[in-house]
């Protein structure tokens, strides 16, 4: 989700590998897994993740694909922030995918580590030891072959490796979808009762798929049904704040205005003047 555009990567790839990228992205020469970790995962110019021996670029974004991502997490962080059941960590930190069939080491857009997890994410971890619980792709779809990668490869590659919810958010509206993994560890499209998904990775969060392209204010969901147990966890403290505050001054005029009648009924103090 990052990353110039594969014309830019050809130069580059020339001037600084001695190697063809070709015009999907990636190299041509095969690269052994250990290469990739020294030279390629760490690569501060480039974006790259590894399939089997072939490098491959990860595409980069626009401002629509980045606002639309940036809304669900941000939903996500403030759900974590009421309910801290996981850790979260985005763009380039890869995880290594041991499959029946080959080997990858992928960089999901976000990646969700539950504490649950039998390998918890460490604070100075730059790739992640263990298996994803919930992966997130932006969809990239430059090509047809980017569009793939994500929603035929890498939903291949998550499924066979135990990733127990994907997301694919485009915001086109063509490719989004959220799957679930069953018990025979294949993906089947998450429910969408009411056009809302509900996770099971993560029980609590949801969100409705139509916000994901209106992107309201956050602010402006704490009285929704869908959200009102988690979102602007921040800003609903203060409005909380704010409704208590007022509620006492409420009730301390009210036991004010008890109290001077009960002088007023004393003749202890003089009636208010008459209108």
């Amino acid at each position: 989700m990052t990353i110039p555009d594969s014309s830019v990567v050809v130069g580059e790839g020339l001037a600084k590998n001695e190697r063809y990228v070709n015009g999907e992205g990636g190299l041509n020469t095969y690269i052994p897994e250990a290469l990739y970790w020294e030279k390629y995962y760490g690569e501060a110019d480039i974006n790259y993740e590894w399939n089997n021996g072939q490098v491959e670029v990860v595409p980069m974004t626009d401002y629509a694909k980045y606002i639309m991502y940036l809304w669900f997490l941000d939903v996500l962080r403030d759900f974590l922030h009421v309910h801290p059941i996981a850790k979260i960590i985005g763009l380039e930190t890869g995880f290594r995918l041991a499959l029946p069939t080959k080997t990858t080491i992928r960089k999901p857009d976000l990646g969700v580590v539950l504490h649950s997890n039998p390998v918890p994410l460490q604070d100075h971890d730059r790739s992640y030891h263990g298996i994803f619980d919930l992966c997130v792709e932006s969809l990239s779809d430059s090509s047809q072959t980017e569009i793939d990668r994500d929603t035929i490869i890498k939903r291949a590659e998550y499924a066979a490796a135990g990733v127990q919810e994907y997301y694919i958010l485009d915001e086109r509206g063509i490719e989004t979808q959220f799957y679930r993994l069953n018990r025979q560890g294949v993906y089947l499209p998450m429910p969408r009762t009411d056009g809302v998904i509900r996770s099971l990775v993560l029980p609590g969060f949801q969100f409705r798929i139509q916000d994901l392209y209106d992107q309201p204010a956050l602010h402006r969901l704490v009285d929704d049904p869908i959200y009102s147990n988690f979102i602007s966890p921040l800003y609903r403290t203060e409005r909380l704040r704010a409704e208590q505050a007022e509620a006492q001054l409420a009730q301390e005029r009210q036991r004010a205005e008890h109290y001077a009648a009960l002088l007023q009924a004393a003749s202890l103090l003089p009636a208010p003047p008459e209108s």
